[in-house]
């Protein structure tokens, strides 16, 4: 359970109605393609969201009070494809319930059900990598295809704190629908965008010194505190949530990362 939280009333006819924002979790980790260990990602940001303060000083909210209940995961199979879909059902049922669904990966693979369901305008992405590949190793749901998948639903993509990709990917963020935010320009960069916004919070953005649990670190990456302003700047406008790509491989740096953006996100949302 994800700490302030409620449990989901799995016996209601609409388990949904009295939740302004769910967490999800989603462990999915079947394409990491250097360490695994996403799966553990939503325990661990629930684990490591344990020593927060419920009140929070910018907003003046509690978080306990914001009507936030926890779905629990959904449990991740190896058919990606099926696995996505189904995701997809559960945060669809979250959108009908007039809730924000919070997605807590799992591979960033699973961000793909997140943006469907949520059919957003412009799809934001903190992330270190480009995730513009048609397919990695053969398979066309790995975790590098997530901005190209995103561009079939939503008008734009933006990535922001972007680093690393191959030569296709960088000529393909040439074009018109994607904007390359890179670290040393994020902290001055001012979001401005109309119509909705789905964001998703690869925690590779970060610098590895920030958060070193995660699949493919990529070294010269975005500070925390700018991590928490680019998520309090588009929470006002985002249909939907989510962060990713946390695993098992540090002593909870990436966890509470993830878990204090968690908060953030929700706070900023709802003071909106």
């Amino acid at each position: 359970m994800f700490p302030g939280a409620s449990p989901v009333d799995e016996s209601a006819d609409a388990p949904f109605d009295d939740a302004d924002y769910v967490a999800v979790g989603a462990p999915l980790d079947v394409s990491t393609s250097f360490r695994p260990g996403a799966r553990f990602g939503p325990d661990r940001i629930r684990k490591f969201a344990r020593t927060f303060e419920d009140f929070h000083p910018a907003t003046g909210t509690h978080f306990s009070e914001l009507n936030v209940t926890d779905h629990g995961d959904v449990h991740a199979w190896h058919d990606t494809a099926e696995y996505l879909e189904y995701l997809e059902g559960v945060l669809t049922d979250v959108h009908w319930a007039d809730a924000v669904p919070v997605l807590l990966g799992g591979e960033h693979t699973v961000s793909v059900a997140g943006v469907r369901a949520a059919d957003p305008d412009v799809f934001v992405a903190l992330d270190a990598h480009l995730d513009l590949r048609e397919e990695l190793g053969g398979d066309e749901l790995s975790h590098s295809t997530v901005t190209r998948h995103a561009l079939d639903v939503a008008d734009e993509a933006v990535v922001v704190g972007a680093r690393s990709g191959n030569e296709a990917e960088w000529e393909r963020a040439t074009e018109s629908d994607v904007t390359v935010v890179e670290p040393g320009d994020a902290a001055d960069w001012t979001p401005d965008f109309d119509g909705s916004v789905y964001l998703s919070v690869d925690i590779d953005a970060a610098d590895p010194a920030y958060a070193p649990g995660t699949g493919t670190p990529e070294p010269f990456g975005l500070d925390s505190a700018t991590m928490r302003d680019h998520v309090r700047a588009l929470a006002p406008q985002s249909v939907g949530f989510d962060v990713v790509e946390v695993n098992d491989r540090d002593d909870g740096q990436a966890a509470t990362l993830a878990a204090k953006l968690v908060r953030e996100f929700v706070h900023a949302h709802a003071d909106a």
